[in-house]
Parts: C-alpha cells; structure tokens; sequence
C-alpha cells in the first residue's frame, strides 16, 4: 500500500516479529468511550505541520495475551517454554491516528498515533480452553533464527469480526471477517523474541498480536486497509459510507472458537468515538 507490491515488507519482516513498546495507562476495558486525539499533522508535505484533531481515525483489529509467571531482569524465556509463560488472550483494538502516526513514526515508531487508548475485552479466555483449536503455524521462510523456532502448533483457529454502528444505524455493518490463525508469528515467538534482550515480564502483562488481516478484501483488520488508502469508500449500507471512522461511531470487535456442537466465546469489545477537544492556548 505504501511502498508498493515488490517493497511491501520491511526487510527485518520475516526475521523477526517486529514491535514496539505501548503504556498501561491507556489500555481500557470494553465500553469504554475513546476520545478522538488530537496532535501534529502534516497533510502537505510542501507546508509546514499543524495542530489539531485527527481525521484519519481507525480501528485495528487484533488479539492480545497476558502473560503468567514472572521473570527475572536479565533472563530471557526461551520459546520451548514460552507457553508456560501465555496465560490466555482477549479481544484487543489498538486505535490508531493514522494521520498523526505518518507524520510521527520515523525513525522510532509510533507514538501519539497510538496512545490515547486501546480496549480489551472483559473476558480473559485461557489457553487451555483454546488448546483443542490448535492449527498449525504458518509456514516460514526464511526460516527463523534459533531462539525463534519451535514446531509445536501454536496458532489457533479464532473467528474474529468488526461491526461498525454508525449514529443513527439501527444494526451495525460487519466489514472484516477475519480469523487469529492468519497470524505469521506465533505468540511463542512473540514472547521469546520480547524477552531474549533481557526484558523482564511480570504476571498481567500484556502483549498484543498486531493487525490480524487475511487474504481477501473481507479480511482487512483495518479501515486504512478496507478503504486502501482512502482510495476506496466501505460501504455501510443505507447510503452511510466511511474512509475513516466519524464522531459517534461504535466499534465491535467479536470472536469464537466454533466446536462440534459447542462455541468458546470471547465476548465483544466495544468502543465509541467522541469528539475532539483541543487545547488551546
């Protein structure tokens, strides 16, 4: 999308699960209400940056784990054991700016185009209620240095949809359906490479997946996917139409495991969006 079909990785991409650091004091329970940010932009490149509410809002679509036992500063988990360090996961939305995150993110990543918010759902499903929906982890190549190889299942089958209800729309339009098993590296790997430098994890820590998209358009974890760009318009049926998300837009992330004759629910994870208040001066 940004640097075109033969550059779309970075080349650290498939070496190791690439990620960044966030802040708890930001991440809130499903229901919770998010503020549209404010921050620096720059829509022309020709002009200097401005200060204002973000026009870009989105949604990201992910899944996060929080982790168990404790470890020690300086002690790295290596992946044979990793899974006795995942507790279990929940429905995660790490809310982007995307508009503030352009003009932020190089060269140290995101920043105010990310911390405002993210919401979790309420129920923490854990992984031995997922183990009967094991799948096999997606094929690597390259393959993976040593510390990240491992060749347990450690990808789970996790029916995963977002619905947005706009204000005014009696139902909410689902425009992704996706699922967890898309992921390219697994939480063992995750978890491995976060602690190999040394980090320490305490019980309750949590660690998030990244974008979950699949391979169709249906599949995109993302309005800056659906609406490619904003080249694009996602249609939510009855003449409303989104880019991005507006003022008073909920967000409903869902997901389940489907058994023979049961479901392993995670809930919802909800959110709507309210204005902007800029500061001033």
């Amino acid at each position: 999308m940004f640097r075109g079909k033969d550059n779309a990785l970075q080349p650290n991409w498939k070496h190791l699960p690439v990620g960044y650091h966030g802040r708890a004091s930001s991440v809130v329970v499903s229901g919770t209400s998010i503020r549209r940010p404010c921050g620096q932009t720059r829509a022309d490149d020709t002009k200097p940056p401005v200060y204002g509410p973000c026009r870009l809002f989105d949604f990201e679509l992910e899944m996060g784990f929080f982790t168990g036992p404790a470890t020690k500063l300086g002690e790295a988990i290596p992946i044979a054991k990793a899974q006795d360090h995942i507790f279990g996961m929940v429905l995660m939305n790490d809310w982007s700016a995307r508009d503030i995150q352009k003009w932020e993110y190089v060269p140290l990543g995101p920043f105010l185009g990310k911390n405002f918010g993210t919401t979790i759902s309420p129920w923490v499903v854990t992984m031995q209620a997922l183990s009967s929906f094991a799948v096999p982890n997606e094929p690597q190549d390259p393959k993976p240095l040593a510390y990240l190889q491992h060749d347990d299942q450690y990808n789970f089958d996790i029916n995963l949809s977002v619905g947005i209800k706009g204000e005014g729309m009696s139902e909410p339009a689902v425009v992704c359906n996706s699922n967890f098993k898309y992921m390219y590296w697994t939480m063992k790997q995750q978890l491995a490479h976060h602690t190999v430098g040394g980090c320490n994890t305490n019980p309750g820590d949590l660690l998030a997946s990244g974008t979950i998209s699949g391979p169709t358009d249906a599949a995109l974890g993302s309005m800056l996917e659906l609406c490619w760009k904003g080249t694009r318009e996602v249609d939510l049926g009855n003449g409303n139409k989104r880019k991005f998300l507006k003022d008073g837009d909920e967000v409903i992330l869902a997901g389940h495991c489907q058994g023979d004759g049961y479901r392993i629910g995670f809930g919802t994870c909800t959110g709507t969006v309210l204005s902007a208040t800029p500061i001033s001066k």
